[in-house]
């Protein structure tokens, strides 16, 4: 026999044992939400993707406009999407200078598109990474100063011997003014900081949690 004072412990540790299982039960009912516990690198870079389509798109559009305001400045007639036939140099080589129409411009937008949303990914990620807690100026200052190095690199770092080597004239380097390249990678630029806040990752919440 067990006597009052066992009684208490056996009924204190029975009792515990219950809630412990009734807390077992209840969370094999609720479905277990993840959540990243870092920073969450995969999804900023598709979303920086995405996002970059916006931006090369908006560039593409200032490159367009600028050439046709130039022609009209001018006097002299000029294909409004003769950055795109300029780039598709590298694969061409000179004969893409004298592609006008057709769908080979066409692929040339695609292609251009589809390089802004490689730039988007990197684009996104140093501003979620570097500048979370930034006001929008400060990351307008920070993205100008990418722009501008992303343009250096990629027009006086790589293509300036790269396209001699392989297709034996430095077209790009040559045939787009310095001003309009540095322009319109500023133009992306700023255009993945006004966009920046579609991309940031927003845990969803049930109702039951909100309230």
């Amino acid at each position: 026999m067990m006597d009052r004072e066992q009684k208490l412990e056996r009924l204190a540790a029975l009792n515990a044992e219950v809630e412990q299982l009734e807390e077992e039960l209840a969370a094999e009912k609720t479905p277990t939400r993840w959540r990243p516990t870092g920073y969450y690198t995969a999804y900023y870079a598709i979303t920086g993707c995405l996002l970059g389509m916006f931006g090369a798109a908006t560039s593409l559009l200032f490159n367009v406009v600028g050439s046709l305001i130039w022609s009209g400045v001018r006097g002299e007639p000029q294909n409004p999407l003769r950055l795109i036939q300029v780039y598709l140099t590298f694969p061409l080589g000179e004969t893409a200078l004298k592609i006008d129409t057709g769908i080979t411009l066409a692929i040339g937008c695609c292609l251009y598109l589809g390089t802004g949303m490689l730039y988007g990914t990197i684009f996104q990620l140093v501003l979620t990474r570097f500048t979370p807690h930034a006001t929008f100026v400060q990351r307008l200052l920070v993205v100008s100063v990418l722009s501008l190095a992303v343009w250096l690199v990629n027009f006086y770092g790589i293509l300036s011997w790269l396209q001699p080597l392989l297709f034996g004239g430095n077209w790009i380097v040559d045939e787009v003014p310095w001003w309009v390249a540095a322009l319109t990678h500023l133009v992306f630029g700023w255009t993945m900081v006004v966009v920046y806040p579609w991309g940031l990752y927003i845990p969803y919440q049930p109702q039951t949690e909100q309230a």
